[in-house]
């Protein structure tokens, strides 16, 4: 789930290596590239017919967030071993440090840990300073690659999110492939149905209809025996983490950009009139339909609110209101329904994402039995049978998406389906990979908490854009 909460101080500070180092050339072509170099690659070395046994023996250490994905690839690691010989070795930290223990390890060069989980946006950081293999290598032999494992069948835009030429606003889907989709989550609106039924209300298509409605929630639910209730749960806190789902999806449909690119170089762009204007209905519909105390909101708060009827709407990861969804596991489960949310002036549903994926250390000693752990922990066995019989949802490869026994799971949720169906194939990172990204969100965090509490949206976002200017351009 998308529970990337960072204290961002500590996480600059243990990046600081990273920003000392030398960009990095582009280090081969990707799995796109147009020619079958690897430049050294220890993918190389592996020839012959593919065999799941050929590092049968070795030991892999992985490194890993704990999350309901997680513990689905736990429950099915001895089907690994059966199939190649390889044990798995495996720490699990809580998201509030497994970042910080992710970036120690890997700036050390120590190699502690051969896998490990990232975000696609982790890439940014990780990726220049030469901490992560480049997959697309491995992807492109053969030798190493069964044919099962079916690139094809990814969701492309999942597949180029973590895909790179490691230069500043180079958009993805060019370069290397430094990791892989794993599992991943679409920003949607979720709401109780109750609520709706009761007032007659339906789901908001427009962005006016959305301020409106959350509007409407908050004045007439408690009298309609919701007590407590307000119209919208969005995020607030002062983390990159607030910007990324419902405001920049929503933002994203609005046309606007974080930054516009030309000859290489980055020019703030959250301060054109058009995103100044954006940002102050943001706030605006916040105060009218929000939660009293927005500005400590994360998302475990605006999720915990739907599941407890507080809340009328959720505009977040869809995996923030399956889990309050399911059967027996809030007070508003078996009351929450999906929606794509409101369209864009133009009718549009861009849509922002994140990606747990998985990445292989650069410096690890036993790459040949890595990618065989990641070839299976993205395959399509261990991957139906995690969202089957377990909560590894939003599939990452078409044929899961479109097979009977996932949509026989998923059918008691209404809308879930078809609101997947509708936006997965206009999701995607919607902002402009740069490696200064978890300060520039933050500032925007905080930019958006001021204009939320009164302070004048253009002079905040000049402020903010000229700020930026400095460390990003």
């Amino acid at each position: 789930m998308d529970m990337h909460v960072h204290d961002r101080r500590r996480f600059l500070a243990l990046t600081a290596a990273a920003a000392a180092t030398p960009l990095l050339a582009a280090c081969g072509a990707g799995f796109g590239g147009d020619d079958n170099k690897s430049d050294g690659s220890a993918a190389d070395d592996v020839t012959g017919s593919f065999d799941w046994k050929r590092e049968k023996g070795t030991t892999v250490k992985a490194l890993l967030n704990k999350h309901p994905y997680t513990d689905a690839l736990i429950a099915d690691l001895k089907s690994f071993t059966e199939k190649t010989g390889i044990k798995v070795e495996y720490d699990v930290f809580p998201e509030d440090n497994y970042f910080d223990k992710l970036t120690v390890d890997l700036s050390s060069g120590r190699a502690s840990y051969d896998v490990f989980m990232l975000g696609a946006y982790m890439v940014w950081q990780y990726g220049p300073p030469g901490w992560l293999e480049d997959l697309g290598p491995w992807m492109r032999n053969s030798s190493a690659t069964g044919s099962e494992w079916d690139q094809a069948d990814f969701f492309p835009n999942l597949l180029q999110a973590d895909q790179w030429s490691l230069k500043a606003g180079a958009p993805l889907g060019q370069g290397g492939q430094y990791a892989l989709p794993w599992g991943w989550e679409t920003n949607v609106v979720a709401y109780n149905t109750d609520v709706f039924k009761k007032l007659g209300l339906k789901p908001a298509e427009t962005f006016d209809e959305l301020r409106e409605l959350a509007g409407t929630i908050k004045r007439k639910a408690p009298g309609a025996g919701f007590d407590g209730m307000y119209g919208i749960a969005v995020r607030g806190s002062r983390s990159w983490a607030t910007i990324h789902p419902g405001f920049m999806t929503m933002y994203a449909r609005n046309g606007l950009r974080d930054f516009t690119v030309q000859d290489g170089k980055l020019t703030p762009a959250m301060n054109t009139p058009q995103a100044v204007a954006f940002t102050e209905d943001w706030a605006g519909m916040v105060k009218q339909g929000g939660p009293p105390s927005w500005t400590s909101y994360t998302w475990y708060q605006c999720s915990s609110d739907l599941g407890a009827k507080k809340a009328g709407m959720l505009f977040d990861a869809d995996t923030a209101a399956y889990f309050q969804a399911v059967e027996g596991a809030s007070p508003a489960s078996g009351k929450i329904a999906f929606h794509p949310g409101p369209k864009g002036p133009d009718g549009s549903l861009a849509t922002n994402m994140w990606i747990w994926s998985l990445g292989m250390n650069a410096k690890s000693k036993k790459k040949s039995a890595s990618w065989l752990f990641l070839q299976w922990a993205t395959g399509k066995e261990h991957l139906l049978k995690s969202a089957i019989t377990h909560n590894h949802i939003d599939p990452v490869r078409k044929s899961i998406a479109d097979d009977g026994a996932y949509k026989d799971k998923m059918k008691h949720l209404p809308g879930f389906i078809e609101t997947f169906e509708t936006v997965v194939d206009q999701t995607k990172i919607q902002f402009t990979p740069q490696a200064q990204f978890f300060d520039a969100t933050t500032s925007w965090a905080a930019a958006l908490q001021e204009i939320y509490g009164g302070q004048g949206a253009k002079s905040v976002l000049d402020g903010l854009a000229g700020d930026l200017a400095d460390k990003v351009g």
